[in-house]
């Protein structure tokens, strides 16, 4: 069994995260205080909710982080994927598709990420 999680936009990996990393305390402070924040209110899609559970902390960490990833913000990048991780142990793998201007993302908790494999084209 991995200890992965990945992110993929239309099947490419942005991110991989490995559990077995061990966060510092700033690390681990940062991410109580994300959720301390959270408890404040969040909105989603418009939506004002002003005490979110879980479920829904997840939702709003998932679309911050894949804005963070079409900005190039790396640093907000990590820590979004980091509380991902943490507070979603089970969580595998993050699968987004980007079709026109629609989006779906599939959380997979039953697959491992097998990682990208290059492949090399010669000519003939």
């Amino acid at each position: 069994m991995s200890n992965i999680m990945a992110v993929l936009m239309n099947g490419i990996a942005q991110l991989e995260y490995d559990r077995d990393k061990a966060l510092t305390d700033y690390q681990l402070t940062y991410l109580d205080e994300m959720d301390k924040k959270m408890d404040e209110g969040i909105n989603i899609d418009g939506e004002n909710i002003s005490k979110p559970d879980l479920s829904q902390k997840i939702q709003f960490v998932t679309a911050n982080m894949l804005s963070a990833i079409k900005s190039d913000n790396e640093g907000m990048t990590s820590a979004l994927c980091t509380y991902l991780a943490t507070r979603l142990p089970d969580l595998k793998q993050v699968k987004v598709i980007e079709e026109g201007g629609d989006m779906s993302i599939d959380m997979v908790f039953d697959e491992d990420y097998k990682g990208q494999v290059s492949v090399g084209f010669t000519k003939h």
